[in-house]
């Protein structure tokens, strides 16, 4: 469940913490108070584009932070394989701080992506925005909520179709690639052919490209080697000045040698001499060597040279490395093997796309007889809860139709929702008769349906009851107590009826502070709710008469409230 939401610096709200409850946490106040900031704020927290305007004038930065209570082992599961470190009792922070040209989103103090945000509150939190219920109007949207709520039945079926189906995809990729013109086909295939053989007489060998660069550089740079080393060994060997480094160490290891008996502590100066001598004569024993062997002629040059120019020229061609040409000459091996026989080639592509597509049918169909089965569970819920929402003559279906020739990674189904509430009146696309009132009550109905569905325990809805009033106004509101009853529920209103079921009462207005208007939100007590009850009521003035009619109507809730 959401436990707070902080916000600061967030267009009108200079800082504001609200605590959550769990069951139906209500949030009223006046046309413009303020009301949607909220929402927008959880919006922005998750990952909703940010604006730099929406930082408060004379602020640098703007920051959300929501704080989640983990209630269920698969939403630790999935903070455990993002590899998130959540608090021992379950507490997840989100916090969103946004700055100009840029923002900074972190989740349990680790920087996430925007995209990794959104994942996140897929598992924590159902947000129905006003506008929301318009999705009904489109079939993807009915497709999307069937599977829904076939979620347990379909299991990893979606998944193995979309691998699958990009099987299958690349098969057919592939056969397409066949399908060229003998005289196309010939002209590839010389092409292929002088290519091959081209990286093929090179006999390249990893690594040689390396050894070859170093040879060649020694060999361009060898006249500064000789002179550098020839000129090191004669002041350290036996070079023609008797002033070399050899020569006066050993004069000194002589000098110490004739006085080393009269103290102790030349004997072990004596000896660390000894050792440098002995060192020097090894080097300059390996430093001669090294000069012996530094001479070469110009043809092995010459063929250091050639070689070099020729594995370049095809990392040039091929592909920057060896590694990479000697790649390129098995693909293009595999292609000129593929058009020497392409009729067979073609064959054995035509098999695998049967075989391929078999198993792609066969996943949409399992997925196709879920759906259908699924569909009238969800067609009885449904309907149920219509009338439970003042639908008194309401008649809902679910059409689902195939079509193997338009096969997507959902399957091959289109899913249309088909209501009737009239008497005597047939089953018709959702979209040609709902009305915006009705479509929000039909959403709500499907919240309520879903809901049990899933591992989201907290759900948000912002002016639900849009377009309905008095009885079905009810209706609404017992609903949401129903659904809160095992969710927490978060819904912004405008009605009495809603508002007085609720558990936490929440009230948002818009005023002054230091000369600049600023949107304030807190707890309303038992009283003050009374009060906002008989404001929705009866509008700014309130009397006794309302006051009475906002206790009557807080009791009428508590009576209907789902126990």
């Amino acid at each position: 469940m959401l436990y707070s939401l902080h916000v600061k610096n967030l267009a009108l709200i200079k800082e504001q913490e609200i605590e959550f409850t769990k069951g139906l946490n209500i949030l009223t106040g006046e046309t413009g108070a303020g009301k949607s900031v909220i929402i927008g704020s959880v919006n922005l927290a998750l990952g909703a584009k940010a604006d730099a305007g929406l930082i408060r004038t004379g602020e640098e930065y703007a920051l959300v932070e929501l704080s989640f209570g983990l209630e269920n082992d698969s939403q630790r599961k999935f903070f455990a394989d993002m590899d998130i470190p959540v608090e021992e009792d379950g507490t997840v922070v989100i916090q969103r701080k946004i700055m100009q040209g840029r923002s900074v989103s972190k989740v349990c103090g680790e920087t996430v992506t925007t995209k990794q945000l959104k994942d996140i509150s897929n598992v924590l939190i159902n947000i129905h925005g006003q506008n929301d219920h318009q999705e009904l109007l489109h079939k993807n949207k009915h497709l999307e909520i069937l599977d829904e709520y076939c979620i347990n039945e379909l299991k990893d079926l979606p998944d193995k179709l979309k691998k699958n189906l990009e099987k299958l995809n690349d098969i057919q990729k592939k056969l397409d690639e066949t399908s060229i013109d003998e005289n196309s086909r010939l002209r590839e295939q010389e092409l292929l052919e002088f290519e091959v053989n081209e990286i093929a007489e090179a006999e390249l060998v990893l690594g040689e490209d390396e050894k070859l660069e170093a040879s060649y550089h020694k060999m361009v740079n060898s006249r500064k080697i000789s002179e550098a080393a020839g000129m090191a060994y004669s002041l350290i060997g036996a070079g023609e000045s008797d002033e070399n480094a050899s020569d006066m160490i050993g004069r000194a290891v002589r000098e110490l040698s004739s006085v080393s008996g009269y103290d102790k502590e030349l004997e072990d100066l004596l000896s660390q001499l000894s050792d440098v001598e002995n060192l020097l004569t090894d080097f300059n024993h390996s430093l001669s060597n090294y000069i012996d062997e530094l001479e070469f002629d110009d043809e092995e040059f010459q063929t250091v040279e050639d070689r070099l120019n020729t594995i370049n020229h095809l990392k040039d061609k091929y592909g920057g490395s060896v590694e990479s040409v000697l790649a390129e000459l098995d693909k293009k091996q595999a292609r000129l093997d593929t058009l020497s026989d392409l009729d067979a080639h073609r064959n054995i592509l035509l098999h695998e796309l049967s075989e391929q597509k078999e198993v792609v049918l066969n996943l949409c169909k399992k997925i196709s007889d879920i759906r259908k089965k699924g569909s009238k569970g969800l067609t009885d819920k449904l309907t149920k809860a219509l009338v439970d929402l003042n639908f008194l003559d309401v008649k809902f279906g679910i059409g689902i139709g195939t079509d193997e020739n338009n096969i997507t990674s959902k399957g091959y189904d289109s899913v249309e929702f088909m209501i009737s509430t009239n008497p005597g009146e047939k089953l018709r696309p959702l979209e040609k008769i709902a009305s915006g009132g009705e479509l929000s009550r039909i959403m709500l109905a499907l919240k309520t349906v879903v809901a049990d569905k899933d591992d989201i325990s907290t759900l948000i809805f912002d002016e639900i009851d849009t377009g309905i009033s008095g009885k079905t106004a009810w209706q609404v509101s017992k609903k949401l107590g129903e659904l809160s009853a095992n969710h927490q529920i978060i819904c912004i209103t405008h009605l009495p009826q809603i508002a007085a079921m609720a558990d936490s009462h929440f009230m948002i207005e818009k005023g002054l502070s230091d000369g600049r208007t600023v949107t304030s939100i807190y707890s309303l007590s038992e009283d003050a709710s009374t009060k906002e009850l008989a404001r929705l009521l009866g509008g700014e003035e309130i009397t006794d008469a309302t006051i009475k009619n906002a206790v009557e109507m807080r009791q009428m809730a508590r009576d209907n409230k789902v126990k």
